[in-house]
């Protein structure tokens, strides 16, 4: 089974491979990205996260589901000394770096409940898979048209932060200004909850973010640093070497 949607501004296409497997499974699996989108989106005006930035909600009226992004925000911007933080001075409240890879973990999550057991969940390049192996290319961060690395996953996810896609769009919270020192920042971990919030996080943190990501538990790391240094943790899933020029 295959099926692609555009949910929360990028493509999520999913590959299923256990014969039999119920199509209303994975209708529950876009729908719940669809509620995501409409109640956690920054971009919307009528959205729980507007309305929360607008002073609109106080903390005893938010949802168990907000509340736990919230606390996942504030887990990261504490362990990074404030270089992740969704609150920053003159912007808007913007939980996406949390909420992107928490939503579709609890998409999978509501897959294996249903019963899948290999599958395949790609959100915007960051993917969390199951009954592998998987191989899942990395994008060269200044090459559209090359791979730097390649993932052998099999039952967890991998995220990459870079500023390929979306310009300077990752902040230093310490500074307030775009994070340097990295390229690009791709981590491996159990959930994507994880691997997402972990690469975002440690992208901010700049060249010194690559050992602090590969001392969270379960993360392995590969990066490519600001002089294209290619780094990688001794246990990063590679199926192949791949090499990043200049």
């Amino acid at each position: 089974m295959r099926r692609v949607e555009h949910v929360m501004g990028f493509p999520v296409s999913l590959r299923i491979d256990d014969e039999g497997f119920e199509g209303s499974a994975v209708d529950d699996l876009f729908a719940w990205l669809r509620e995501v989108d409409a109640r956690f989106s920054p971009f919307r005006e009528d959205s729980e996260v507007s309305r929360l930035d607008r002073g609109e909600s106080g903390p005893g009226r938010l949802s168990p589901e907000l509340t736990e992004v919230l606390d996942l925000c504030e887990r990261y911007r504490t362990a990074t000394g404030g270089a992740f933080d969704v609150r920053l001075p003159g912007r808007r409240l913007d939980p996406c770096a949390v909420v992107k890879g928490w939503s579709v973990q609890k998409g999978a999550d509501l897959l294996r409940a249903a019963g899948a057991r290999r599958f395949c969940l790609n959100a915007g390049g960051d993917v969390v898979a199951a009954g592998g192996p998987w191989r899942v290319g990395v994008r060269h961060p200044e090459h559209a048209d090359r791979l730097c690395t390649v993932v052998d996953l099999t039952d967890g996810a991998v995220a990459t932060s870079a500023r390929y896609e979306r310009g300077d769009h990752i902040i230093d919270g310490r500074t307030g200004r775009p994070a340097t020192g990295l390229l690009a920042l791709t981590v491996t971990a159990p959930t994507l909850t994880l691997a997402d919030t972990v690469a975002t996080a440690a992208y901010a943190l700049g060249a010194e973010g690559i050992e602090w990501a590969a001392a969270r538990p379960g993360c392995e790391v590969f990066a490519v640093t600001a002089d294209r240094r290619v780094v990688r943790t001794a246990g990063f899933p590679s199926a192949e070497s791949g090499q990043v020029a200049a």
